[in-house]
């Protein structure tokens, strides 16, 4: 965890694959711990294709029966259907800006309190989301997918990467 944070949490990602894969894992932490995702952070990265939105978009049915028995995930039927359909909807939004545009557009323009859990800004961004077709893309789990990327700073006051 230690890793996690000094050297990825709170630093900007770039390009489509870095959020489409930040915000399906902040979608498969909601109710485990990110302890948990982060350790099978490889082997989702290998069952979702590396996140590429045009190959999980085309995941099928078999695909994700397949994900099922994958104890190397989070085997859960509703996280793992919508990862394909987030992975659709991303696809479909590249007409109108794309993802990371769209993620971006909702960067809070204030100080945000580290000790927040949901702002304004993720439930506006929860409710674009679900506007294009997201799923599992609740305010909270946008707070957290913002505080991953950087879009804010996250870092406590007293913390070294404060202001980083």
């Amino acid at each position: 965890m230690r890793e996690y944070h000094d050297n990825e949490w709170g630093r900007p990602v770039h390009g489509e694959a870095a959020h489409l894969e930040r915000l399906t894992l902040e979608a498969f932490q909601s109710g485990l711990s990110w302890s948990t995702i982060l350790a099978k952070r490889p082997a989702f990265r290998v069952a979702f294709a590396g996140f590429d939105a045009d190959t999980v978009a085309g995941f099928t049915e078999e695909d994700q029966a397949r994900l099922m028995q994958d104890a190397s995930i989070v085997r859960n039927r509703l996280k793992i259907a919508a990862a394909v359909t987030n992975a659709r909807a991303t696809v479909a939004l590249r007409s109108s800006g794309g993802l990371v545009r769209l993620i971006g557009d909702h960067a809070p323009t204030r100080e945000v309190d580290p000790a927040e859990t949901v702002s304004a800004e993720s439930l506006a961004l929860s409710k674009a989301l679900k506007r294009h077709g997201f799923a599992f893309v609740g305010p909270t789990t946008m707070h957290a997918l913002m505080q991953a990327i950087g879009l804010f700073d996250p870092h406590e006051p007293t913390c070294f990467r404060r202001g980083r």
